[in-house]
C-alpha cells in the first residue's frame, strides 16, 4: 500500500533528532536551564543586521508578484550572475550563472547533484565520521554509500584504505570541510593527494568520479587553516553550499549547487542537475532568500563567538581528561566516550543532563559529538556535569 522504505524513515528519525527533542521535554520538566543540550547544530548567534535590513527593503519596495512569485527552475538569473561573479572574485574559477543551481540548503543540493550523477549499482564513498543523513542520501539515489574510515587519532583521510575502497563502480567522493560531526579541516597537501589520486584511478577505469564538496561551513574557521575551493584543484567537481551556518539562517533554506565550468560536458551534468531538480520538486528556492543572499554574499555571522566556545570547552574538557579532537573549524567536537559503547556513554551522561550524540550514526563507533553552538554561559555551566560524569566512570 505505501513505501516500506519510506515508512522506515519516516519513524525513525535521525538520532540528532531524536536527541533533540528528548531535551525539550526534559527541559519542560526540569527548567531548560538545567539540561546541558549538545545535540543540534543550530546557529545560536544572529544573523548579520544586513541580512534582516536587505529584507526588510525588500518587502517594502519589491513588488509582490516579484517578491513572492516564481523564479526560473534553477533560480533567478540576476542572483546566479551575483554568486558566478563571487565565485570568480574569491576563487579565481571562471564561474558562470549556467552552471549554478539554487536550492533548499545543502541537503537540497547533495540529493539533487546524487541523483544527477548516480544509478543502479553506483557507488559513492564518504569519509567517517560524515553527517549521517549522507547514507539517507546516496541510497534514495540507488547508489550505495561505502564508508572509508579517517585515521583515528586526527581524523584526515586514510589515503591506503581509500585507494583500496574505489573501484570500477565509484561513481563520487563526498568530502566536508570543516568537517560535520568533528569540526576538522582537510589540509591543502590531502586535497592534493586526493584529486590526483582520483585522476589516476578515472585514467585506470576509463570514467569519470565525481568530488562533491558539501560546504555548509566553510566560512567558520578558527585556525587559520585554508580551505580549499574543490573547483580550482579538481575538474569533475561540485559544490553544494547553504548560507545556514555561515549566515546564521538554518531556517531560511537557501544554498546553491554549483557545477565546475572544467567538468567534462558540464553543460549536460548541469541539464543533469535541473532534471534531478525537476524530477524531485526541488525548482524554484524561495524567491525572497534568493534576493536577499544576492547582496548579502561577502557577510558573515559573528563567529567569534563560536571560537570562544569552542576554546573554553576544549581547555575544560581536556582538563578534566577526555581525549579530544581539535577542531579547526565548523561549531563541533569529537570527543572520545570513557567505554566503547557510545550509546552505552551517552544514556550515562544523560543521568547529568548532559546531552551528546553517539558517533555510530556518523560512522565512527566510540566517540560523541558534541555542538558548541550555544549560549557561552550553558558551556561554561556544563563543565562540572561533564566531570561529575569523568568521575562516575572512574568510581566504576
Amino acid at each position: 500500500m505505501i513505501s516500506e522504505k519510506m515508512l522506515e524513515l519516516g519513524k525513525k528519525s535521525s538520532v540528532i533528532r531524536e536527541i533533540f527533542e528528548y531535551g525539550r521535554v526534559r527541559k519542560a520538566e526540569i527548567g531548560a536551564e538545567n539540561v546541558f543540550d549538545f545535540s543540534l547544530g543550530n546557529p545560536s548567534v544572529p544573523a548579520p543586521q544586513k541580512v534582516t535590513d536587505v529584507m526588510n527593503r525588500l518587502i517594502a519596495e519589491t513588488p509582490a508578484e516579484v517578491l513572492h512569485g516564481y523564479t526560473s527552475g534553477p533560480g533567478d538569473l540576476n542572483v546566479r550572475t551575483a554568486i558566478a561573479d563571487y565565485i570568480k572574485n574569491k576563487y579565481s574559477v571562471n564561474a558562470t550563472p549556467g552552471l549554478i543551481y539554487m536550492t533548499c540548503g545543502a541537503a537540497a543540493s547533495l540529493t539533487i547533484t546524487l541523483n544527477a550523477i548516480t544509478e543502479l549499482g553506483d557507488e559513492v564513498i564518504a569519509f567517517a565520521p560524515f553527517f549521517p543523513e549522507y547514507r539517507v542520501f546516496v541510497e534514495q539515489a540507488g547508489a550505495k554509500l561505502v564508508t572509508v574510515p579517517c585515521k583515528t587519532e586526527d581524523l584526515q583521510i586514510d589515503f591506503d584504505v581509500l585507494e583500496k575502497s574505489i573501484n570500477s563502480n565509484t561513481k563520487a567522493v563526498i568530502i566536508n570541510s570543516p568537517n560535520n560531526p568533528s569540526g576538522v579541516i582537510i589540509p591543502e597537501k590531502d586535497i592534493i593527494r586526493l584529486t590526483e589520486l582520483l585522476k589516476a584511478k578515472q585514467q585506470e577505469y576509463g570514467k569519470e568520479i565525481f568530488l562533491i564538496s558539501d560546504e555548509p561551513y566553510r566560512e567558520l574557521v578558527f585556525t587559520g587553516e585554508k580551505v580549499a575551493y574543490i573547483p580550482a584543484y579538481y575538474d569533475n567537481s561540485f559544490v553544494c553550499y547553504s548560507y545556514s551556518k555561515a549566515l546564521s539562517l538554518p531556517g531560511e533554506r537557501i544554498g546553491y549547487i554549483f557545477v565546475s565550468p572544467t567538468m567534462k560536458e558540464c553543460g549536460d551534468v548541469f541539464a543533469a542537475v535541473c532534471g534531478a531538480g525537476r524530477a524531485l520538486g526541488y525548482v524554484c528556492a524561495p524567491s525572497l532568500m534568493q534576493y536577499t543572499i544576492a547582496e548579502c554574499l561577502d557577510d558573515t555571522a559573528d563567529v567569534s563567538v563560536y571560537e570562544k566556545n569552542r576554546q573554553i570547552l576544549y581547555d575544560g574538557l581536556t582538563d578534566i581528561g577526555y581525549t579530544v579532537i581539535k577542531p579547526d573549524g565548523a561549531f563541533y567536537m569529537f570527543v572520545k566516550s570513557l567505554e566503547e559503547d557510545a550509546y552505552k556513554f551517552y544514556e550515562r551522561a544523560k543521568k547529568f543532563e548532559l546531552l551528546l550524540v553517539p558517533g555510530d550514526d556518523f560512522g565512527c563507533p566510540g566517540f560523541v559529538r558534541i555542538a558548541y553552538c550555544v549560549d557561552t554561559d550553558l558551556i561554561e555551566r556544563s563543565l562540572p556535569a561533564f566531570k561529575e560524569l569523568f568521575e562516575d566512570y572512574k568510581n566504576d
